[in-house]
């Protein structure tokens, strides 16, 4: 008997709904494309539990006849496509034929549709990929298709989704960007009975980034235009002032499609370089239209990404599109040949452009396996496992150790801070201070021992102690002083009340955020108070924050908590803490007296974990009189 079989038919179904099929947040992706491949101008999405109880989309399309319906639901049955040859020009957003039958699959689902020229329409069932039931039935013109009970038959995929709070936020961002991809269409999106986003499907796609996130980012608004032979860029971008935490209000739409895709961010960070802060990001709506032959959309099964056949070429149009809508008018070149296009010197290439950047260091191989050996030999042992994360390869080795190097089996800190630098950043507090505790005991800082020498690019504080050098980042330092004052509070951190109070427009999810954690943020200084659909007001914040970074901060915690996975009241705290604590510390650039050195070196001293910032990056590093002896070879 062979051992080669072929599957059946629903064993076949369920592997292509892992493809297609991986969250909720995928069926209203596969559902609201094929919704606007059949010419609708209203759609209406509404779901319940985060989309894995109940999910409804209705649209009015053309409409399927009960032929077509019959068809459809079968794998690999479409009308967007006759043939292969087809597959370089194809113009419409779905076209493989499986999204129906794969979330038919998964799902007890049903469709009921009516073509504008039929009387009645066809009513379809099917539960976990068996059909019930189908029959004429009288409806409106379009298509309504319903996901109820979502995995129910496949139990170890619903074990691994989120919370329904990150499955609603993970449509709620999808139906947004749906939106701005056609703003021709009035899109309502209705989230546990209540209205989430409604745009107004009057075709300008200022007004639907207006009606999702309201008059003041709207106001801030900076359109931007380019048109060359072989690529065509439009679309939105705030100024600098309007930035948040995370690229997940960023739009890319190609030829239609909304895609991810790195480069295209790489080139909005590149243009932005000098204007924003290491952290920040702005709202980016870009439609970009090139040949349809010089793409391939077929290279994800969700067609989330999208290969270009000249990157660099797009890269330089989307850079050069963005810097002309930033600067000043009178700075912008006239002429829109990228041929002709050069960016300025603090431009950061893309590894995959042709230009070649400063030739890296030789690497050397045994310096680089002496290092590693030695930093085994000073960890402990449990922390042994983390080693793997320091360097992936030995060209890694490079970003963080420039030849010639210090002895690392003497300069403690470096070794700790190469240690944990990608494990801290992924941990809270509790578990930074457990990872350091064993190193820091074996070094404290000389409190009201260093002596401030002065500032190196406005960034860094060097210091003499009596056993060494000391170099400490000033913005890291002055984060866990503030960090650690904060969490002293006992009842409420110490506030201030803003002259003016701010009324904030807020996303879907980000109003949903403030709105479970108020009293968590007015514990820890933020005095807000729901003002209208969409809207809070920040009347008071945490009394070192400056008041011009007050709304920044707030939208910033929001993001960190929307990332967190069912964050405890540890980790919401330990959050909020840490990010108010980064936007009240100086920064880098920031120019400080002998007597403001002073008093951060002294107060760092007194924290609890003052070799770390609240993110796990170093605050200090020090260089005992042996190692400098070494680097100047005074001694072997």
């Amino acid at each position: 008997m062979s051992n080669i079989h072929v599957l059946d038919e629903n064993t076949i179904n369920k592997i292509a709904a892992g493809e297609v099929v991986e969250r909720p947040s995928s069926v209203v992706k596969e559902l609201m494309e094929n919704a606007i491949d059949a010419q609708s101008d209203k759609i209406e999405v509404e779901i319940m539990a985060g989309g894995t109880s109940y999910i409804r989309i209705t649209d009015n399309g053309h409409g399927m006849s009960r032929e077509d319906v019959q068809v459809a639901i079968l794998r690999h049955a479409t009308s967007k496509i006759t043939a292969v040859g087809d597959l370089g020009k194809i113009s419409t957003l779905g076209f493989r034929g499986e999204a129906l039958p794969s979330i038919a699959a998964v799902s007890r689902f049903s469709i009921l549709t009516r073509r504008p020229e039929e009387e009645l329409g066809t009513s379809v069932k099917i539960t976990g990929g068996h059909l019930e039931d189908i029959e004429d039935a009288g409806c409106n013109i379009g298509t309504t298709i319903k996901v109820e009970d979502l995995f129910f038959n496949t139990p170890a995929r619903k074990k691994f989704l989120k919370t329904n709070n990150t499955e609603s936020n993970k449509i709620n961002d999808y139906v947004i960007k749906l939106a701005f991809s056609n703003p021709q269409i009035a899109v309502k999106f209705i989230n546990n009975n209540k209205f989430t986003v409604t745009t107004p499907g009057n075709g300008l796609l200022s007004d639907a980034i207006a009606s999702v996130y309201g008059k003041n980012v709207s106001e801030q608004l900076l359109s931007l235009e380019l048109n060359n032979e072989d690529i065509k860029i439009s679309g939105f971008i705030t100024k600098p002032a309007v930035i948040r935490s995370s690229r997940s209000w960023q739009t890319f739409i190609v030829n239609g499609r909304i895609i991810t895709n790195h480069m295209i961010s790489k080139a909005i960070d590149n243009a932005y370089h000098s204007l924003l802060p290491k952290s920040g990001y702005p709202l980016a709506v870009l439609n970009i239209e090139v040949p349809k032959d010089s793409v391939d959309i077929n290279v994800h099964p969700q067609k989330i990404e999208m290969k270009f056949a000249d990157e660099g070429t797009v890269f330089k149009a989307v850079y050069k599109a963005v810097l002309d809508a930033v600067r000043p008018s009178d700075d912008i070149k006239q002429s829109s040949s990228l041929e002709s296009f050069a960016a300025p010197a603090n431009y950061i290439k893309p590894h995959y452009e042709e230009t070649i950047l400063e030739p890296q260091p030789k690497i050397d191989s045994q310096k680089y396996d002496e290092i590693t050996e030695t930093i085994k030999e000073r960890l402990p042992e449990k922390n042994k496992y983390s080693l793997g994360n320091l360097y992936k390869n030995k060209q890694d080795y490079h970003t963080t150790v420039n030849e010639p190097s210090v002895d690392f089996s003497l300069a403690k800190e470096e070794v700790y801070a190469m240690k944990n630098k990608s494990f801290i950043a992924q941990n809270t507090e509790a578990v930074v201070q457990e990872e350091v505790v064993q190193i820091q005991s074996e070094i404290e800082v000389p409190e009201g021992d260093l002596q401030p020498l002065g500032q190196i690019d406005l960034c860094y504080i060097i210091a003499q102690g009596e056993d060494g050098m000391y170099i400490i980042d000033q913005h890291a330092a002055h984060e866990r002083i503030l960090y650690d004052r904060f969490g002293l509070a006992k009842d409420r951190v110490v506030t201030q009340q803003l002259l003016v109070h701010l009324l904030l427009d807020l996303a879907p999810t980000e109003y949903e955020l403030l709105e479970n954690n108020q009293e968590a943020l007015y514990k820890l200084g933020f005095g807000i108070n729901a003002a209208g659909p969409g809207k809070f007001r920040l009347s008071e914040v945490p009394a070192d924050i400056p008041i011009e970074d007050a709304e920044n901060t707030l939208r910033e915690i929001l993001a960190s908590l929307e990332d967190m996975h069912m964050p405890t009241p540890q980790e919401i705290r330990h959050t909020c803490l840490a990010t108010a604590a980064c936007r009240a510390a100086i920064k880098a650039g920031d120019k400080l007296t002998t007597k403001q050195m002073k008093i951060i070196l002294d107060e760092l001293a007194n924290t609890k974990l003052p070799y770390t910032c609240p993110h796990g990056r170093p605050t200090i590093i020090k260089f005992e009189h042996r190692d400098l002896a070494k680097m100047f070879k005074r001694i072997q």
